[in-house]
């Protein structure tokens, strides 16, 4: 398996293509500025699928990542992988009764007809560590960091943004790993104070929190110029967490096979049935993980993307403009971690869209780094939509506070206002002849206010963060500035 640049040139004067999968984990950005996606994506036959319906979520993800990682023995990256996708690491916040499952399926309304036809599930990725799906990737990122700088003998000094959970999955996957340290930006005073208690509160000695002053589009805009400064980033040995570093998309693969296997009927199921995934969006990392799965054959009806009011993508898949916001158009919501006007992982979905044409991506995103947008309505490209399965919808406040309350009222079930804006978006695109899978985004003590406001009590919260706010806190506040990052940076690498 060899991956290449969304935008790289034929006449090879940035070398980004023809790279093992070794050589992006650690790189993360392109060098041309573009994201790495395989050269082909695997096809999974149904045969497979068939004998993939019976197995373990780890032995479901050996079986997938063997597809996209060929370059580390298989031995050691089965053993890595059956060290991260254990009942004991993820095993927070809920009964544990089902916790060998790692990604349980909980349906509201159940399927109407036997073999999985109709009904409406809540898929579970919020388990880990952190209480969030991120963790769903990134505890296996610090594995696979740091098994592969201990075989070649380097360090990695991470530099990444978040918008509330990312950040923390990041920080708690990478703490007392060797050879990594994390310099984590956020948006000062933007997250809820359970998500910057999770950060700001670790103590180990190779975890850095920044807080600049804007929105999380200004932290990752310095990221990725940070990223695109070779000189700095082969001094420090700057690498990448976001999900602009490709192992963190081919994870979250995985529990599109686990939960489409879940909705139709687990072992001895229907394999020709099709299920459609609702996915609240603001980065495109999670939902575009769903549009590989239904690349390498998996039977995805439908991917319904849901936007909070920072409905960027949304307008794309109405309308066909893709308009990034500037930090002033951004607004700060109650479901802060999708509150992001630049999608980074939807050029890998438009590098698809447009035949894989990297000369074409090359002169949108010059659009869109230069602060405009592209408008590909009437490319013949747009026509071709509906073939990769893609609708969307947006929700607002009001929505979430609705659907938090009529979930709980319900179905006797608490969510998070992320889920809550991806059930919404859900329902409203729900067919009888598929089963509807929202994927949960975090766990409701993560956004007590909202909770509070919308069912007038707390939510409950795993033993272990009980009083996380109450901890001594460290992290450094900065204007929106790559060189004042960047002199941090260089201040504490040795």
């Amino acid at each position: 398996m060899r991956y290449i640049s969304t935008r790289a040139r034929s006449d090879g004067t940035a070398d980004s293509s023809n790279r093992t999968f070794s050589e992006i984990l650690l790189g993360g950005l392109a060098s041309d500025g573009g994201l790495y996606l395989p050269e082909t994506y695997p096809h999974i036959g149904k045969s497979e699928l068939a004998q993939w319906r019976t197995l373990s979520y780890a032995d479901l993800a050996g079986a997938v990542l063997a597809r996209f990682i060929d370059d580390i023995p298989s031995d050691d990256l089965q053993a890595l992988i059956h060290r991260t996708y254990t009942a004991a690491i993820y095993c927070n916040g809920r009964d544990r009764s089902a916790a060998s499952e790692i990604t349980p399926l909980r349906w509201l309304e159940p399927p109407a007809r036997e073999g999985g036809e109709g009904g409406l599930a809540i898929l579970e990725l919020s388990n880990g560590p952190t209480l969030a799906f991120k963790d769903m990737a990134m505890q296996l990122l610090g594995n696979l960091f740091e098994y592969v700088l201990a075989n070649r003998g380097e360090e990695i000094n991470i530099l990444g943004a978040t918008s509330g959970d990312t950040g923390s999955s990041a920080e708690y996957a990478m703490r007392g790993k060797r050879g990594v340290r994390v310099f984590m930006l956020s948006p000062h005073q933007r997250m809820s104070a359970f998500q910057r208690a999770q950060m700001y509160s670790l103590q180990e000695a190779n975890i850095y929190n920044i807080a600049v002053r804007g929105m999380f589009d200004d932290a990752q805009d310095i990221v990725k110029a940070v990223s695109n400064d070779h000189a700095f980033k082969a001094r420090y040995r700057i690498g990448a967490v976001n999900s602009i570093n490709w192992a963190r998309v081919a994870a979250q693969v995985v529990y599109y096979f686990k939960g489409y296997f879940a909705a139709t009927g687990g072992v001895g199921g229907n394999d020709e049935q099709q299920v459609a995934f609702a996915v609240p969006s603001g980065n495109f990392g999670n939902i575009c993980a769903g549009h590989i799965a239904r690349m390498m054959g998996l039977p995805i009806g439908r991917l319904v993307l849901a936007t909070n009011e920072n409905d960027v993508l949304d307008e794309f898949f109405r309308s066909g403009v893709y308009r990034p916001r500037a930090t002033s158009e951004t607004a700060a919501t109650s479901s802060p971690s999708m509150d992001i006007s630049k999608a980074s992982n939807f050029e890998r979905f438009v590098f698809d869209l447009v035949g894989r044409d990297p000369e074409l991506i090359r002169r949108l995103w010059s659009k869109v780094e230069a602060g405009g947008s592209f408008d590909l309505s009437s490319h013949p490209c747009f026509a071709r939509l509906p073939d990769f399965g893609f609708v969307s919808g947006r929700s607002t406040h009001a929505d979430r506070l609705a659907t938090i309350r009529r979930t709980h009222d319900r179905y006797g079930l608490m969510i998070d206002p992320h889920t809550a804006d991806g059930l919404k978006v859900g329902n409203e695109w729900r067919t009888p002849e598929m089963p509807m899978v929202v994927l949960e985004t975090a766990l409701p003590a993560k956004f007590e206010e909202t909770i509070v406001e919308a069912l007038g009590c707390k939510p409950e919260r795993p033993t272990a963060m009980q009083g996380i706010e109450e901890l001594p806190q460290r992290v450094e506040v900065m204007d929106v500035s790559v060189q004042q990052v960047q002199r941090f940076i260089a201040q504490h690498v040795p």
